[in-house]
């Protein structure tokens, strides 16, 4: 009887992380779509570098909350935890969704506050859901594939959010007022407090292995171990990938201007399927992988998949933008042929490389950390500022010398990752106790 409960209190807590999943992308992923709308403002002069600033504040978050997190995660537990970060969420979606009331610059600094505060939310979130899934699947192969699982919901949402704001808005004008997505963020805000009080009354329990107290004993830290140490700079560079392709290629077919993509029809629309259609990729290779990843190590997905997306990119690059393509694109319902440049086909292709990174590079850092397992999990949270730092600097480029050579933030942190996959990941300090 005790091990049957202990079976259902396991499959009930990895039910429960793999909705959190879904909720991180959702929120994460409003930045970019809402950053198309301020971004025409009259106030902001269709500058791609603050439209982003959305992005950049959402996980400017991570780096004050990351390490916080993780300790917050030994004191109270994954649970509290998680339900804390959810009642933060609420408060950061309601606080965008305030940002439409203020006219001008107002407005865009009190969005601005809301995209920070969600991203305690979110940096909290992940702090919980990736080491409690890796260890609830006893780490190694099997602690990825329920990652990689988990990761198809979080790609779902990240598939729906750009794409339902891109339909509420059709052609971004100068007119067009954050007050047009308020739909989604009731959605949000609704989720929020759904999830919360759900999560109230499920009896999760933290997981044995690799479990840490206040009264556990540190003799090192997860600074000590070299492999995790860069892997902390993997996920830094990772997460500016995964979302500074998606969200530049989104500005890149809405921009109606001479330096944008040239679509025809409703520019934001299609920009916001088209990324959403990156997600949708993204969805495919994490639900493919979470098949085979018993069987195929984390640092075979990593080579592989960073050497075909840094030529998928490399050709994106060089290609012309009079080069078309009909490209199928995934509307929510359904798919339609859309004509779009050839590299923007390319760049979304890259997101069937970008699904399994997140997951190897968390179980490769983190392998044989034992009971620093949640400490490293802080501190990667706090890495995950890559996604505001390197889209932003992408949009930098994008800005000064076109969309297409500011591909190269990503093409260079591509690199990063296949020498971390081919030599950094190896475990060097298996001398230091970690029971």
């Amino acid at each position: 009887m005790e091990q049957t409960n202990k079976q259902s209190g396991r499959v009930i807590a990895i039910i429960a992380m793999m909705f959190i999943y879904a909720m991180i992308s959702f929120v994460t992923n409003l930045a970019a779509p809402i950053g198309v709308i301020w971004k025409n403002q009259p106030e902001l002069m269709g500058s791609n570098t603050l439209g982003m600033m959305g992005n950049m504040m959402n996980f400017l978050a991570y780096l004050f909350m990351g390490i916080p997190a993780g300790k917050l995660l030994i004191k109270i537990g994954y649970k509290k935890t998680a339900m804390v970060a959810i009642a933060v969420g609420f408060v950061g979606v309601l606080v965008q969704y305030l940002s439409g009331f203020p006219t001008g610059l107002t407005g865009f600094w009190v969005y601005l506050l809301g995209a920070f505060v969600c991203g305690f939310s979110v940096c909290m979130l992940n702090t919980v859901v990736n080491p409690m899934l890796n260890l609830l699947g006893g780490g190694g192969n099997r602690g990825n594939q329920l990652n990689l699982i988990g990761g198809t919901l979080n790609s779902l949402a990240g598939t729906l959010t750009p794409m339902l704001v891109g339909a509420l808005v059709g052609t971004v004008t100068k007119n067009t007022a954050i007050s047009d997505v308020n739909l989604v963020l009731y959605i949000a805000m609704t989720v929020f407090a759904g999830a919360f009080i759900v999560l109230s009354f499920i009896p999760i329990a933290d997981p044995e292995m690799g479990k840490a107290t206040q009264d556990t004993v540190f003799e090192h830290s997860p600074w000590a171990f070299r492999h995790c140490v860069l892997g902390v700079i993997g996920i830094f560079v990772y997460v500016g990938i995964e979302i500074g392709i998606p969200g530049t290629l989104n500005f890149y077919i809405s921009d109606t201007t001479s330096k944008g993509a040239g679509v025809v029809g409703d520019a934001a629309a299609i920009g916001g399927f088209v990324a959403g259609t990156y997600w949708l990729l993204m969805l495919v290779g994490r639900f493919v992988a979470g098949f085979i990843a018993d069987k195929v190590s984390s640092r075979a997905m990593m080579i592989t998949v960073s050497l075909v997306a840094i030529v998928l990119m490399l050709v994106a690059m060089f290609s012309s933008k009079t080069s078309t393509t009909s490209m199928p694109v995934f509307t929510g319902s359904s798919f339609t042929m859309v004509t779009v440049p050839v590299s923007a086909l390319l760049l979304v292709l890259c997101g069937l490389c970008t699904s399994v990174m997140w997951a190897s590079i968390f179980n490769l850092a983190t392998e044989g950390l034992g009971k620093y397992t949640a400490a490293a999990s802080g501190i990667f949270m706090m890495m995950v500022v890559g996604g505001g730092v390197l889209p932003l600097l992408q949009n930098f480029i994008a800005d000064k010398a076109g969309y297409m050579i500011s591909y190269i933030v990503p093409l260079v942190a591509l690199a990063y990752l296949l020498y971390y996959a081919l030599l950094g990941c190896k475990n060097v300090n298996k001398d230091i106790p970690v029971d």
